[in-house]
Parts: C-alpha cells; sequence; structure tokens
C-alpha cells in the first residue's frame, strides 16, 4: 500500500500523539470523502450548479461563482477566476479581510492564465471549492461565503489565485485570522444596531482587533 506523508503543526502534532489519535484511518476516511466530493466537482458545469444551486452559498458568494464562470470564457474554472469573481462581485467580506491583510482587492489580476478548454472546473478550483466548505465547517458556520471562499483559495496550494495571494502576504493563519476577527467584529456590530453594520467601521474593527491580538502575542 502507498504511503503518504502527513504533516502537522508542531502543537497540533504533540496533541494528536498525546491522545494517541489513530492518525492513518481518520485521515484515509477524510480523503476518501475529499476525493469523492472533488471529484464530482470536477465534474459539475456551472450550468449543472445552476440549474441545482447549493442552498449553503450565499447570495454573494453564488454571485461571485457568476463571475467566475464568466472570466473563465469557455475554459474551465480556476482558482484565479474565483479570486476574480470574488473582487468583482464588490461588496462582499472578503474584501474587507484582504484590505484588513494590507492587500487592496483592486491591484489583483483581472486576467486569470488559462486553465485549459471545456466546461467545469479545473482542478485547483474544484479544490478550493472543497476547502471552502472545509473552512466553512471548522468555523461553525451552515452557509459558505465569500470569507470561506477567499480561505479556501488561500489554502489551495496549485493554483494561480492562491499564489497570487500569498505572494502579496495572505498566508492561510492570517486569512483565518483575519476572518474569524471580522466576523466578530459585524457580530459586536450588529448587537448595537439593527441595520447592517457600515463597510469602513467592519475595517477599522478588524484592524484594531488584529492589532490588540499581535500586542497579545508579541507581533510587532
Amino acid at each position: 500500500m502507498p504511503k503518504i506523508n502527513v504533516y502537522l503543526p508542531d502543537d497540533l502534532a504533540e496533541s494528536v500523539k498525546d491522545m494517541n489519535i489513530p492518525v492513518s484511518a481518520i485521515c484515509q476516511r477524510a480523503l476518501e470523502g475529499s476525493v469523492k466530493r472533488i471529484t464530482a466537482i470536477r465534474a459539475l458545469t456551472f450550468e449543472d450548479l445552476a440549474s441545482d444551486r447549493p442552498p449553503q452559498f450565499t447570495e454573494r458568494a453564488w454571485k461571485a461563482l457568476e463571475n467566475a464562470a464568466g472570466s473563465a470564457q469557455g475554459s474551465k474554472i480556476g482558482t484565479a477566476h474565483l479570486l476574480t469573481g470574488m473582487v468583482s462581485e464588490g461588496a462582499n467580506l472578503a474584501l474587507e479581510v484582504l484590505r484588513a491583510l494590507d492587500i487592496d482587492p483592486g491591484s489583483l489580476s483581472s486576467a486569470p492564465a488559462s486553465t485549459g478548454d471545456g466546461p467545469g472546473f479545473a482542478d485547483d478550483g474544484a479544490s478550493a471549492l472543497e476547502l471552502a466548505v472545509v473552512e466553512s465547517i471548522a468555523l461553525g458556520h451552515n452557509y459558505v461565503g465569500c470569507e470561506h471562499l477567499l480561505l479556501g483559495i488561500v489554502a489551495e496550494p496549485d493554483g494561480r489565485g492562491g499564489e497570487e495571494l500569498r505572494q502579496l502576504g495572505a498566508d492561510i493563519k492570517s486569512a483565518r485570522r483575519a476572518v474569524q476577527t471580522a466576523l466578530a467584529g459585524i457580530a459586536h456590530l450588529q448587537k448595537q444596531r439593527k441595520e447592517a453594520p457600515d463597510p469602513a467601521q467592519v475595517l477599522e474593527m478588524i484592524m484594531t482587533r488584529l492589532a490588540r491580538l499581535e500586542r497579545h502575542a508579541g507581533i510587532g
């Protein structure tokens, strides 16, 4: 049987070892499920999704997917198209997260690289969608928004979209922290006001909370 190495962060590896968790069996089951889901995503066209729209996707996330399909122009949808679709949606939380990470959404590439002809999702695009769902579940959410899509793009290792974001400094740890901080800030603002929070206030809240976390961790 072929062997696949799984690398874990030091703290997680220690916890797994201390608790004597059966890593091989758990990873095998998780990978089996992931392979099935990614294979299914790769086989889908955007028209398939449109005819049986996933209810978990928010309106803004769905619009980002529509935009991504449009930017692909008949080629397979990759992470670069997903990133372009997310940015062109124009008013989602992921854009505020990018700004909090000192990345100007307007500076991102608007001309995705070719991912091959034909309908459906490229390998990196399918993996990013799968990872977006995983990130949503890990955060305890019952929906998939543009913030989860952003995390999926950053976490996917091979696509052009994630590569561009990582080159600009958006590693998965900082992106996750920024998303969690943004969501906490929105919840706080919504408790104070009934209407939707102003994006400028959300960004200010993110920056303030991130600065507090960095001071606590001794960063900067």
